[in-house]
């Protein structure tokens, strides 16, 4: 084929428009092909083929587009520039930079069209051989390691679709992301940049059973539904409960060496406190500013539906590549229910038929892709890392019924349930324990209680048992009122209260108390029993329930988790409480 035809097959003609859905003639085309659409060059992805007619779901807005435009076939998949300079950055949904995009415009409105690559390719990294001439490499292998921020050492790694071969020229120096760093005897040159599909997972040895806790710092999390590293969680609620400020959380305390954020279809104020936000926290682990270890992806609610669809995988492709590193990755991805809804505005374009409430009939598979990604992982190069998923779900009205929550409880195995009866009651974080779950509990109990404490799986099921408890008999309260109760289940109503509000709640914005070490959230769970055993010993011994609950020293409970030394303040609450109640009888 002559060159002149060449370009005629990878250019076709607009047909049809219909919002973010174009359709074009006689594109030689194949699925996920990338086009540029239009006169202005709008980029837009293959979605089906029917005979000569290629339909493209285009990232930006489509007004002004008509038919008899060109098309432009680029040939390859939609893919993520991978390389040195992702972290302390801030994307859009296809991982165009925006503050590279907003220096280009001169302005933070932009244009359509406009494009810039992932990862600045003219500047120049101090780069670091790990190998020596003579060396031989194999896809995946570490080559070289270039300071990317104060806290991330980037790992320079063999493509994984190399045949690798031996090293015949390596030579540290400052190169480009594009300049070769690695000669092979096979005539293969390695730089720092490589190119990946987003919607292809890159490869690993094995996928392995994760044994380690994610800490999140949360109480409620860490010492009634952990997370384990390379797990996947949902944090289904409605409009006010939490979602995001959980999400924060998480992304801020979590404990991971990377943060990859993406804010898919969320409010732009909210993504806004996100970008304001973290440039000025500090990481709790290295004193180093939180966003060299941080990636955010920005796709806000007024940004073009298609682009919503795309941010996702444009996240977790992001995250594997510093796991391949033997990097602990943390996606979190709010909300899952705003792609779902991409999905379902493109899917009614393309006129397919719709599944329950019009989501399209591979909703769980799309979602099962996207979690199944997650894990804790032998990587090609003899590490280990993981990458770890929580994705917020917005449910219509809080119904949990609705089919995206739904098929996200059928894939994750950490379910925590956002209830907007305890937002209302300032109860925070508002996870309803009756509703929520985590199926990491029993793999993760032998970490706990070899880096923690022996008896943590035990004194977090009295915790369960006591709360439970509670809930049976607050429906008996309702009824007949709590002075109907016998003695006992009155001071059991009276120790669950304490655990309501010294352990389950948490002030995200007080200093201290924004985070909660696993020893000091085992520490109230303690101090809390205490008060109970000790208060049980006493009222077998006849002391009314009335002078039990109206102690001097109970009150402290609510204390502890705003103490930055916790230890002896705990020690001499326990003594107090102990001293006074033995004193009553």
């Amino acid at each position: 084929m002559s060159q002149a035809t060449q370009q005629d097959a990878a250019t076709g003609v607009i047909e049809s428009v219909s919002g973010p859905v174009v359709t074009a003639r006689d594109l030689d085309a194949r699925m996920n092909d990338v086009v540029y659409v239009g006169d202005e060059g709008l980029m837009g992805e293959v979605i089906e083929i029917e005979g000569d007619v290629t339909t493209i779901q285009v990232y930006e807005e489509t007004s002004g587009v008509g038919p008899g435009e060109p098309v432009e076939n680029t040939g390859e998949p939609l893919s993520v520039d991978l390389g040195p300079g992702m972290l302390d950055a801030i994307y859009d949904g296809t991982q165009r930079p925006l503050d590279v995009l907003e220096d280009k415009m001169n302005s933070a409105f932009l244009d359509r069209g406009v494009d810039a690559p992932g990862i600045d390719l003219d500047k120049e990294w101090a780069f670091q051989p790990e190998v020596e001439e003579g060396d031989d490499v194999s896809a995946g292998d570490v080559v070289g390691i270039v300071e990317e921020t104060v806290t991330i050492d980037h790992k320079v790694m063999v493509p994984p679709d190399s045949d690798g071969g031996e090293v015949v020229a390596v030579e540290s120096g400052n190169y480009t992301v594009e300049e070769t760093v690695v000669e092979l005897d096979s005539g293969e040159e390695i730089s720092m940049h490589q190119e990946w599909p987003v919607r292809t997972p890159r490869p690993a040895v094995e996928k392995k059973t994760p044994t380690q806790p994610l800490i999140s710092g949360q109480r409620v999390l860490d010492g009634l539904f952990p997370i384990a590293k390379g797990g996947t969680a949902a944090i289904p609620g409605p409009f006010g409960s939490g979602k995001t400020v959980t999400q924060h959380q998480l992304a801020k305390w979590a404990d991971a060496d990377i943060v990859v954020y993406v804010g898919c279809g969320e409010r732009g104020n909210e993504m806004t406190e996100v970008i304001e936000d973290f440039p000025e926290l500090d990481d709790p682990k290295t004193g180093n500013p939180l966003m060299a270890r941080t990636c955010l992806i920005a796709n806000t609610s007024n940004m073009p539906v298609a682009a919503r669809e795309s941010c996702i995988y444009t996240g977790i492709t992001i995250a594997e590549f510093f796991r391949d590193m033997g990097y602990d990755v943390a996606l979190m991805a709010d909300s899952t229910s705003r792609w779902a809804e991409a999905m379902r505005e493109i899917s009614s374009r393309l006129e397919e038929m719709p599944g329950e409430e019009g989501y399209p009939a591979y909703l769980s598979a799309r979602l099962s892709q996207f979690y199944e990604r997650a894990g804790f992982f032998e990587n090609t190069n003899g590490t280990t890392g993981s990458v770890s998923v929580i994705g917020a779900v917005s449910p219509p009205g809080g119904d949990f019924s609705e089919p995206v929550t739904q098929n996200t409880l059928r894939i994750v195995k950490t379910f925590w349930a956002l209830d907007a009866d305890l937002a209302e009651r300032r109860h925070f974080p508002s996870i309803n324990w009756n509703e929520s779950y985590s199926l990491y509990r029993d793999q993760l109990d032998p970490w706990f209680e070899e880096n923690v404490t022996e008896d943590w799986s035990e004194t977090r099921q009295w915790a369960i048992d006591v709360l439970d408890e509670e809930s049976e008999l607050q429906e008996i309260v309702q009824l007949v009122g709590k002075d109907a109760l016998p003695e006992d289940q009155q001071l059991t109503l009276e120790i669950a209260r304490y655990l309501r509000e010294a352990y389950l709640q948490q002030d995200a914005f007080h200093p201290t108390d924004t985070f909660c070490p696993p020893e000091k959230t085992h520490s109230i769970l303690t101090t809390i029993k205490t008060y109970n055993d000790e208060a049980f010993e006493a009222l077998d011994a006849g002391v009314p329930v009335e002078d039990l609950v109206s102690l001097d020293s109970t009150p402290r409970i609510n204390r502890i988790g705003v103490q930055d030394e916790y230890e002896e303040y705990i020690e001499e609450l326990k003594d107090d409480i102990t001293e006074e109640l033995r004193g009553m009888y």
